[in-house]
């Protein structure tokens, strides 16, 4: 199964670092039953973009989170079995879970299919949006106005080698 998980900049070279993205348990995106229903699509290719979406907007919390960190937002795509990923099905249709699964183990990086991670130019929008996020949760359509923004920008595609130029 692939699975997405959000990172940051920091985070990343931490995961580099150790060679392996944890400590458990990891949160991450993939597509999941609920995220089928919501997302009405049997391509696969399409639902996986709206996994990736998933896991950009949990590394945009994690940006909000440190404000040291630089204002790109990171995701990293792993090859998992099965067997690795839970899903929590009380979640159901839950906005704020669709495509949220938990990795009990941490996952060695030479499993990482590729890192997604916004270009230069984002970050004025990712910036605006991370700053955005808690308005945005308590309702504030303008300060979600301003988070969506950071979806208008597509996370450029990188591979695994390209780490240290990335960190």
């Amino acid at each position: 199964m692939r699975v997405y998980v959000p990172l940051t900049l920091p985070g990343l070279a931490e995961a580099h670092k150790a060679g392996e993205l944890g400590p458990a348990p990891l949160d991450a995106y993939a597509v999941t039953p609920a995220l089928r229903e919501w997302y009405v699509s049997e391509d696969i290719e399409e639902l996986e973009y709206a996994a990736l979406g998933r896991a950009a907007q949990g590394s945009l919390r994690r940006l909000a989170a440190d404000p040291r960190a630089p204002r790109r937002r990171v995701v990293v795509a792993v090859d998992v079995p099965d067997g690795a990923v839970t899903i929590d099905p009380e979640r159901g249709l839950d906005q704020s879970a669709l495509g949220w699964v938990r990795l009990a183990e941490p996952v060695p990086l030479r499993k990482a299919a590729a890192v997604h991670v916004d270009s230069d130019d984002a970050e004025e929008d990712v910036t605006a949006a991370a700053a955005a996020l808690g308005a945005a949760d308590r309702g504030d359509d303008d300060a979600q106005f301003t988070v969506d923004g950071a979806d208008d920008h597509d996370l450029m595609w990188f591979g695994v080698q390209e780490i240290p130029n990335l960190i």
